[in-house]
């Protein structure tokens, strides 16, 4: 349902340094989604106008799987977070900004910026 969201050849840029391009990339990152659990969402619309979206949205999610948690660490550029074998996976906060551009009601591409960091206890 994710790629569904753009064209044949659409970009996702989820971080600056990284584009999933067309349907297969798009369906292959979307699938990390599934490896997180009680996610939720909040966006406000900050601009529209001309095909061109912008959004500021905040998550939280439950890591569940150590799979993801290893990826989040390497995305962040930071030390895992200090955590001892057996320990509960961590609960992640994501805040950030979207930018969309639209061509026919679909995303022909889109980049989103975020900081991560573990939920406070």
């Amino acid at each position: 349902m994710f790629a569904a969201l753009f064209q044949p050849d659409g970009r996702y840029h989820n971080t600056p340094f990284q584009v999933q391009h067309g349907v297969a990339e798009l369906v292959e990152y979307w699938k990390r989604v599934q490896l997180q659990e009680d996610v939720h969402v909040t966006y406000e619309i900050l601009a529209d106008k001309d095909g061109v979206g912008l959004a500021h949205w905040h998550v939280t999610y439950q890591v569940a799987s150590e799979e993801l948690f290893q990826i989040w660490a390497k995305s962040t550029g930071t030390n895992l977070v200090s955590r001892k074998p057996g320990e509960p996976l961590p609960r992640m906060v994501l805040d950030g900004v979207l930018q969309a551009s639209l061509v026919e009601g679909l995303c022909a591409e889109a980049r989103i910026w975020w900081h991560s960091m573990p939920l406070a206890k």
